[in-house]
């Protein structure tokens, strides 16, 4: 095992580069594989097979990993459904409530509230419900990229069934105030929903203290498989009714069917247990890591800037930077060493302006200087020197 690990480690910081892009997803731990390894071939058993003990093995498995997937996030292992990922739940969480509403009323109007700088799951699933007549109000965020509660409560109408607001913005870091977003949410009746993706293992996530009434979430975020993530839906005070997302064989209580991808609710469950269980001593490792990186990048670069919030009021692994009249493009030729993003990691294969960053009210120009790091559980004190010299070099090749 040891073995093993040191050499997944020299693939994340080695003479290949330096993995800086632990926002895009994460590597998987080899604990979490080696969890997994058992149930592609000796454990291969489907969880719906009640008549033999392939089948038990399999639905045992299941069952653990949905309570430690709950475990993590405050809740019961009953409101946990598994789903292929968090832009799944995403979808899941709108058109489930949208067709839900419309079959017990097809003529009321509803009206939905979220934020201009959503994840584009987000953001285009409400533009299509736009298309099917529902109202969506985007709401403005502020020049730091958070959610303000006065702003929503504004734009509250009597015909408000929905408030979805991401928890963390997966490009710039910026923590909304989910607590007072959901308690506002409760005071009128309307349920909330957050995207939790880049919450759950970077802050503390408790679905019953913050109020939260769905939630949505992915394994390969916090060093789990790709492919595989839950949506929490609320079972009490209130209880969330929501149409299946896929109708067939009953599996997930019928709400969404189809053979439960096994080995990775395993490796997700792991790997929501070893993130619950580090969260108190990595945050504030990669805080220390991230503020020393930052530190070391004002001091080589003179004038660069941050996107979004303060350093306080940010995810504990976030960096958003801005360089001063160079476009990132031209340094990336001398930056292939680090493995970054220059835009949200769901946004590849195309050039797009980030709307997260236009949404702070940046022009283009100030965009496209602009790129993101975010560093993980195999960062460490070592990677800082290399990584502020390559930028140095980079950008007083380009300027």
């Amino acid at each position: 095992m040891e073995n093993q690990i040191s050499a997944f480690t020299s693939h994340l910081s080695g003479p290949r580069g330096i993995y800086l892009d632990y926002n895009a997803t994460t590597p998987l731990d080899p604990k979490v594989f080696q969890a997994m390894q058992p149930y592609f071939m000796e454990h291969f058993g489907n969880p719906s097979s009640a008549g033999h003990h392939w089948g038990w093995t399999a639905d045992s498995a299941l069952q653990k990993a949905r309570l430690q997937v709950a475990k993590a996030v405050g809740a019961k292992s009953t409101e946990v459904c598994f789903t292929s990922g968090a832009s799944e739940s995403n979808n899941w969480a709108l058109f489930g409530l949208l067709t839900q509403w419309r079959q017990e009323d097809g003529k009321s109007p509803i009206h939905i509230l979220t934020s201009t700088v959503e994840h584009s799951s987000i953001m285009k699933s409400f533009q299509a419900a736009q298309n099917l007549g529902i109202e969506v109000d985007f709401v403005p965020v502020n020049k730091f990229g958070i959610v303000e509660v006065s702003e929503v409560e504004k734009r509250i109408k009597p015909h408000t069934r929905l408030m979805s607001f991401i928890w963390v913005n997966n490009e710039i870091g910026a923590i909304n105030p989910i607590s007072e977003l959901a308690a506002l949410a409760k005071k009128n009746q309307i349920y909330f929903h957050t995207d939790a993706t880049q919450a759950v293992g970077k802050i503390k996530v408790d679905v019953n203290a913050e109020g939260i009434d769905l939630m949505s979430w992915s394994a390969h975020k916090i060093y789990g498989p790709k492919g595989v993530g839950a949506l929490y839906i609320r079972s009490q005070d209130p209880k969330v009714q929501i149409n299946p997302f896929i109708f067939g064989g009953g599996q997930e209580r019928g709400l969404r069917s189809g053979t439960v991808n096994v080995p990775g609710a395993v490796g997700f469950g792991e790997a929501s247990s070893l993130a619950h269980e580090s969260l108190e001593s990595e945050c504030p490792r990669l805080k220390s890591l991230r503020d020393s990186l930052w530190k070391g990048l004002q001091e080589v670069i003179p004038g660069i800037a941050l996107n979004g919030p303060d350093l306080e009021n940010r995810a504990c692994n976030n960096l958003n930077i801005r360089f001063p009249q160079v476009k990132t493009e031209t340094m990336l030729p001398s930056l292939q060493k680090l493995g970054m993003s220059t835009g949200s990691a769901c946004g590849t294969g195309s050039v797009t302006i980030s709307h997260v960053l236009k949404g702070l009210g940046l022009n283009d120009d100030e965009v496209q200087c602009s790129l993101r790091l975010s560093l993980g559980r195999w960062s460490s004190a070592d990677d800082l020197e290399k990584i502020i010299q390559v930028f140095k070099d980079a950008y007083n090749k380009a300027k």
